[in-house]
């Protein structure tokens, strides 16, 4: 069924203070805030010093650790980001090297699920491995679980990157690539483990438009009403591994995720732009015309240490539809009173871009 067109909706549309969207209002016009690599642990101290000695810089970036994806949503986050590595034959990160360079580690993957075929999830490969769901099986589990405990929740985006990169030095384990029957089961993974109707796909927002972009630049988006109780996914990849995900899908029919495509392109809808200072005015004109964009208020812990707040307040005012941070609550690895929410207190609001129309 197609949703309302733009045209239409306007008419329906409450007064809606900055605070408080309406049910009717649509998906686009609403501003979230979530977390980046939202399912990462620490690093185990024994291995971090180890790290930290070879490289204090990098490791200075990834100094940080969420709590679980349940807690996240329970304290109203609205996106999640969650990387995958494929393991098609199972057991390809069960013992990751780190284990061995630092010893005297807690015990790893003690119920052997690192074994078992399907996807991963962790940071880096051998490093940053600790993971609050460490399959992508048991984050969509859990994501299941939370959903029915709470039927009417907001639409909850999930960004998604595919991790396929080998590490710049030898020695750490090579991962495998993704390719489009690879892409195919991590579709079938959210549709086994979640479920397609917890899910807004590309071919729901697209309706009878053309392409998904049409749909898009008409303000097709699902209203907060008809989202609730929802997923939307997100792969957050660019180029190649884009174009294999797209290939034989054009406007991603058939497909789960959205992709960050360029606007212009019959894929684009969700776009991702982290520089919310330096790309402001573009992110505000693209937003505009319809489209979904994700931003940062925070990246490598720079501004958590610095309580620099510039990026998130350019955020705020681009109108970006989701604005991630490692910060939510204070940094429990070093000292500073940097902490992410609107001004109300809370993760969700009405787009300033919106505030007014009725």
């Amino acid at each position: 069924m197609r949703y309302l067109s733009g045209l239409l909706l306007i008419t329906l549309l409450p007064l809606s203070t900055l605070n408080e969207p309406g049910d009717n209002i649509p998906i686009n016009r609403i501003q979230v805030i979530g977390s980046h690599n939202s399912y990462k642990k620490a690093i185990d101290p024994k291995l971090f010093k180890i790290l930290q000695k070879a490289d204090s810089t990098s490791m200075s970036k990834i100094d940080y650790s969420h709590i679980s994806l349940t807690e996240q949503l329970n304290l109203g986050l609205l996106d999640l980001e969650i990387d995958v590595y494929a393991d098609t034959a199972g057991g390809k990160y069960a013992h990751p090297k780190g284990l061995d360079w630092a010893p005297g580690q807690p015990a790893y993957d003690t119920e052997g699920l690192m074994k078992q075929p399907g996807f991963k999830v962790f940071h880096i490969q051998d490093i940053d491995y600790r993971s609050n769901c460490p399959t992508f099986k048991l984050c969509l589990q859990e994501l299941r679980k939370w959903s029915d405990a709470h039927p009417d929740h907001h639409p909850v985006f999930i960004t998604m990157n595919a991790k396929d990169e080998p590490m710049k030095k030898s020695g750490f384990t090579v991962p495998d690539r993704f390719t489009s029957s690879i892409y195919d089961k991590l579709d079938k993974e959210i549709a086994d483990y979640l479920g397609i109707d917890h899910v807004i796909t590309p071919d729901k927002v697209r309706g009878g438009y053309n392409t998904l972009e049409e749909a898009v630049l008409h303000q097709n988006w699902p209203t907060l009403k008809q989202a609730k109780g929802k997923f939307i996914f997100l792969l957050d990849e660019g180029g190649p591994k884009t174009e294999v995900y797209v290939a034989g899908h054009p406007s991603l029919k058939g497909r789960v995720l959205f992709t960050n495509s360029e606007p212009g392109t019959p894929e684009a809808a969700i776009h991702v732009m982290n520089n919310s200072k330096k790309d402001l005015a573009g992110i505000q004109g693209l937003v505009k015309k319809g489209y979904i964009i994700r931003t940062r208020a925070d990246s490598d812990t720079k501004e958590a240490r610095e309580n620099d707040k510039s990026s998130f307040n350019a955020a705020m005012k681009s109108g970006a539809q989701i604005i991630s941070t490692d910060y939510y609550k204070k940094s429990e690895y070093f000292k500073s009173d940097y902490v992410i929410h609107f001004p109300n207190g809370g993760y969700f609001r009405m787009n300033p871009l919106f505030a007014q129309v009725q």
